[in-house]
C-alpha cells in the first residue's frame, strides 16, 4: 500500500472510532447530545462512557456501577464544572484522571468505596470549590494533606463510618473555609493542632460521639469557628462535661446542637460554658433529646451572658414534659433575649414569672404546641413579653378567638401575630387586640364567617384555607389580603379595602373577574388568582386579552390560569384561547341573520312583483293541476265550440259583434264565456280548464287591452299552458288590432312563440273585408 493510503486508512480509522465512541455516549447519556449538562444518572453504567467533549460544563454519573476512573476518561472534559461520580462502586482512581479539568468547581466523590486518598488526584484542580468525599472507606487522610494545592476551596466534606483518625498536615494549604463537615461518629485519634492551619471557617459540623475527640478539635479552632454544629453526641456524664470546658474561650456567635442527647445533670454545665462564650449570639437545639424534668441547680452570675440573643429549640423530645418545672433557675438568663423559638417540643404553659423575665424579647415563636386559651392567658400575662412585636402562636390548641385577642390586648408593641392552624370556628362580632397590631395569620381555623372582631387596624391579613364563601370587611389600612383555599365566587369588593397593593385569591372558586373590579383596585400591584375553575366567556377573553397591565399584575401568569369551559377550550390557558365571533356574540350575530333574511325575503317579494313571480306560481300549479287531468274529455263530454278568452276592455266587440256572428249563424256555434257559463262558486282557474276541456277550440281575442293591461285576472291566462302543452291547432288567435310581438310580456312567451310561427287571424277594418274574416273564423272552429 502506497503512504496515502496508509494515510487515509489511518484517518478513517480515527473518525470512526470517534463516531463510534459518541454512538456509545449518545445510547448511554441521551440527554448529552447536543447539550452542555449531560444527566447519566441511574443508567446502570459500570464505566464512565467514551465520547464526552468539550462542550460539557455538567456531567452527573451518579447511582450508577462505576468502579474505576481511567486516565483517558474524562481528558477531553476540559470544560468541565460540576462532575457528580456520588453513590458508585469507586475504588481505584488513576493518578491523572483529572489533570485536564483545571476549570472544575464541584467534585462529589460521596458514598463510593475509596479506600485511601491521593494528593495527587486533586493536584491539577485548581478552581475547585466544593468538595465531598464522605461516606467511602478511608480510615484517614494520608501522612499529608491531599487539598495543599485546593487554594479556592470553599467548602469540605469528609469522613464515613470507619473514619478514626486526623493527622497533623492533612489540613495544610486551606487557609479559609465556608464550610467544614467532618463525619466522624468513630473518629478516636486526633493529633492536637490538625485543624489550626485552617483560620477561617464560617459553618463547622462536627458529627462524632468521642468527647475527647471533640474536646481536642474545638481547642484548634477556639479562634476561626463562627458557627459550630455538634451533631449525634451524648452529654450524659457529668464527668465529661470538664472537657467542654474549653468551648467557655471560643469566639463562636453561634452553637447548634443536632440530634445530641442531654440530662438534667448535664444541662447546667452546658449552659454554664455557653454563656461565658464571649461573643456567643445564638444557640439553637434541634431533634435533641432531655432525659430529666428541668430540675436544675445554676447559679447565675451577675453580667454574664450579656451577648446571648436569640435562642431556637426546634422539636425537643422530653419524654415526661407533664412534669417538667417552672424553670425559675433559668430566669436569669432571658432577660436579653430578643428571640425565642421553641416549636414543636410539647411546651403547654409559659411560667408567667419567665414571661416576666423575657424583658427584651421582640420576637417569640411558639409554633407547634399545645397551648390552649386558658394557658395563653397564663402565658401572656400583664408585664409579661414587653417589648414583643411578633409572635407565632400557629398549631396550638387554641379554641376562643375573643380570649386570645383579650389575652393578647395589653402587648402594646405587638404587630405580627400568627394564631393560624387553630380552631376557632365560628368567631364573635367584637373583640378586644392590640392597639398596634398590623399583621394577623387566621389561615386555617375554621372560621366559616368574617366578622367585626378583625381587628380595622391591619395592613396584612392572611385567612387562607377557611371556609370563606364572602369577604367584606371595612378594612381602610390593608395593604395585603391572603384569600386562597376558600370557597368565593367573585372578588371582594375595592370599596371597603381601598388602599390594597396585593392579594391571593387563588384555588376558590373564582370563574372571572371584570375589567370594572379589576381596575376598582387603583393601588393594586399584585393578584394571585391562579388555579381556579375559569369560564372563559368573552367578556372575561375580551378583558383579559386587551387589558395591558394583566401580566404585570397576575402572579403565575399565564401558565396557571386555565378554562374550565367551554367544554371546547377545557385545559387550555386562559391567555391562549380566542373565541370566534359567532361564540361571544351569538345574540347580536341571530339578530343579523334574522334581519338579513327578513331583507332577502323583501328584497325577492319585491322582485317577484315586478317580475309577476307569484304570477308563474300560481300559474304553474295551475298547470301542473290541469297536467294530471286528461287532455281531451269523451266526445260526449264536449259541450262548446270554443272558449273565447279576451281582456274586459274588448268584451264589447266580442259580445256585441263576435258573439252575435257565431251563434246566429247557420248553424250556429256553441261559445263558452266567463261572464255567462262559468260556474258560480267554483274556483275560477278549475272553471277555466273544465271550460277549455269541454270546448273544442280556443280562442284569443288580442288586442293592446289584453297584453298591456294590469292582468287582474291572472287566472284567466292558466289556459295558456294546457293548450300549448298539447302541440295542436286547438288555439285560435284574432287579433282585434295590430300589436307588436315585443310588446307582449314575457311571461307569454309561449303566445310570443306561437305568433312569431302560427298564422293568426286579424279583425279588419273594412267591411267588405269583415265578411272574409268571419267565413275564416268558423272555417278554423269546423276544423
Amino acid at each position: 500500500m502506497t503512504k496515502h493510503t496508509w494515510q487515509a486508512w489511518a484517518l478513517y480509522m480515527v473518525l470512526a472510532a470517534n463516531l463510534s465512541e459518541e454512538q456509545v455516549l449518545k445510547r448511554a447519556c441521551p440527554s448529552c447530545d447536543a447539550t452542555q449538562l449531560c444527566n447519566c444518572s441511574s443508567m446502570g453504567l459500570d464505566f464512565i462512557p467514551p465520547g464526552l467533549t468539550g462542550k460539557i460544563t455538567t456531567l452527573n454519573l451518579a447511582h450508577n456501577r462505576i468502579k474505576h476512573i481511567r486516565s483517558q476518561d474524562l481528558q477531553q472534559a476540559v470544560n468541565l464544572r460540576a462532575l457528580l461520580l456520588q453513590f458508585n462502586k469507586i475504588s481505584s482512581i488513576d493518578e491523572d484522571s483529572f489533570h485536564s479539568l483545571g476549570k472544575l468547581e464541584l467534585l462529589d466523590l460521596s458514598n463510593n468505596s475509596l479506600a485511601h486518598l491521593s494528593p495527587v488526584w486533586f493536584g491539577h484542580l485548581f478552581s475547585l470549590q466544593h468538595l465531598h468525599l464522605q461516606g467511602n472507606s478511608y480510615r484517614d487522610l494520608g501522612g499529608s494533606s491531599p487539598f495543599s494545592r485546593l487554594r479556592n476551596l470553599s467548602s469540605l466534606h469528609l469522613g464515613n463510618a470507619q473514619f478514626s483518625t486526623i493527622r497533623q498536615g492533612n489540613f495544610e494549604g486551606i487557609v479559609v473555609l465556608n464550610k467544614l463537615w467532618i463525619d466522624g461518629g468513630n473518629l478516636s485519634q486526633y493529633e492536637p493542632g490538625s485543624l489550626k492551619p485552617i483560620k477561617v471557617i464560617k459553618h463547622m459540623i462536627i458529627n462524632l460521639r468521642n468527647t475527647n475527640v471533640f474536646s481536642a478539635i474545638v481547642r484548634d479552632l477556639l479562634h476561626s469557628v463562627a458557627w459550630l454544629e455538634v451533631r449525634n453526641i451524648e452529654f450524659s456524664i457529668l464527668a465529661e462535661m470538664q472537657l467542654l470546658s474549653v468551648m467557655s474561650s471560643s469566639f463562636a456567635k453561634k452553637v447548634s446542637f443536632k440530634q445530641v442527647l442531654l440530662t438534667d445533670a448535664t444541662v447546667p454545665e452546658i449552659v454554664s460554658i455557653l454563656e461565658e462564650m464571649p461573643k456567643l449570639v445564638e444557640v439553637e437545639m434541634v431533634d435533641c433529646v432531655l432525659l430529666g424534668t428541668g430540675r436544675w441547680e445554676i447559679q447565675i452570675q451577675a453580667n454574664r451572658s450579656q451577648t446571648l440573643r436569640v435562642l431556637t429549640i426546634d422539636t425537643l423530645s422530653i419524654e415526661e414534659f407533664y412534669l417538667f418545672t417552672d424553670l425559675q433557675s433559668v430566669e436569669g438568663l432571658l432577660s436579653c433575649l430578643t428571640k425565642v423559638t421553641v416549636k414543636n417540643t410539647k411546651v403547654f404553659l409559659v411560667p408567667c414569672s419567665l414571661s416576666k423575665h423575657l424583658l427584651s424579647l421582640k420576637n417569640l415563636d411558639l409554633s407547634a404546641n399545645l397551648l390552649g386559651d386558658q394557658s395563653l392567658e397564663h402565658s401572656a400575662c400583664p408585664g409579661g413579653w414587653p417589648l414583643l412585636q411578633t409572635l407565632n402562636l400557629s398549631q396550638n390548641s387554641l379554641s376562643d378567638l375573643e380570649m386570645t385577642g383579650k389575652s393578647l390586648s395589653h402587648l402594646r408593641h405587638l404587630i405580627l401575630l400568627d394564631i393560624s392552624q387553630n380552631n376557632f370556628g365560628e368567631i364573635p362580632d367584637v373583640c378586644e387586640w392590640p392597639k398596634t397590631l398590623k399583621h394577623l395569620n387566621l389561615s386555617s381555623t375554621q372560621i366559616p364567617k368574617l366578622t367585626t372582631c378583625i381587628p380595622p387596624s391591619l395592613e396584612v391579613l392572611d385567612v387562607s384555607a377557611n371556609n370563606l364563601r364572602e369577604f367584606g370587611l371595612q378594612l381602610p389600612f390593608l395593604k395585603e389580603l391572603y384569600l386562597a383555599k376558600n370557597q368565593l365566587k367573585t372578588l371582594p369588593g375595592a370599596a371597603p379595602i381601598p388602599n390594597l397593593v396585593s392579594m391571593s385569591i387563588r384555588r376558590n372558586k373564582l370563574n372571572s373577574f371584570s375589567r370594572e373590579e379589576f381596575e376598582s383596585f387603583k393601588q393594586m400591584e399584585l393578584l394571585d388568582a391562579s388555579d381556579n375553575n375559569f369560564i372563559c366567556s368573552c367578556e372575561f377573553l375580551s378583558f383579559i386579552n386587551h387589558q395591558a397591565r394583566i401580566a404585570q399584575v397576575l402572579v403565575g401568569w399565564p401558565d396557571k390560569y386555565v378554562c374550565d369551559s367551554p367544554l371546547v377550550v377545557r385545559g387550555m390557558q386562559v391567555g391562549a384561547v380566542h373565541l370566534s365571533l359567532m361564540e361571544c356574540h351569538r345574540s347580536l350575530v341571530v339578530s343579523l341573520i334574522c334581519v338579513l333574511v327578513f331583507l332577502v325575503v323583501l328584497i325577492l317579494v319585491a322582485i317577484g312583483y315586478k317580475y309577476h313571480a307569484v304570477w308563474y306560481l300560481r300559474m304553474t300549479w295551475a298547470w301542473l293541476q290541469a297536467k294530471r287531468k286528461p287532455k281531451r274529455g269523451p266526445a260526449k263530454d264536449i259541450c262548446y265550440d270554443a272558449f273565447v278568452s279576451y281582456s274586459e276592455n274588448d268584451s264589447e266587440w266580442v259580445e256585441n259583434i263576435m258573439v252575435r256572428e257565431l251563434e246566429q249563424a247557420c248553424p250556429p256555434f256553441r261559445l263558452c264565456l266567463h261572464k255567462r257559463d262559468f260556474v258560480p262558486g267554483k274556483w275560477i282557474v278549475d272553471n277555466i280548464i273544465d271550460s277549455i276541456e269541454k270546448s273544442h277550440k280556443t280562442l284569443f281575442v288580442l288586442s293592446e287591452h289584453f297584453v298591456q293591461s294590469e292582468w287582474c285576472k291572472y287566472e284567466l291566462d292558466f289556459s295558456h299552458f294546457r293548450l300549448f302543452d298539447e302541440n295542436n291547432d286547438a288555439a285560435i288567435l284574432i287579433l282585434l288590432e295590430p300589436i307588436q310581438s315585443k310588446t307582449i310580456p314575457k311571461r307569454f312567451c309561449k303566445l310570443r312563440k306561437f305568433m312569431n310561427t302560427k298564422t293568426y287571424l286579424e279583425w279588419p277594418l273594412e267591411e267588405q273585408q269583415q265578411e272574409v274574416f268571419w267565413f275564416n273564423l268558423k272555417i278554423a272552429l269546423k276544423s
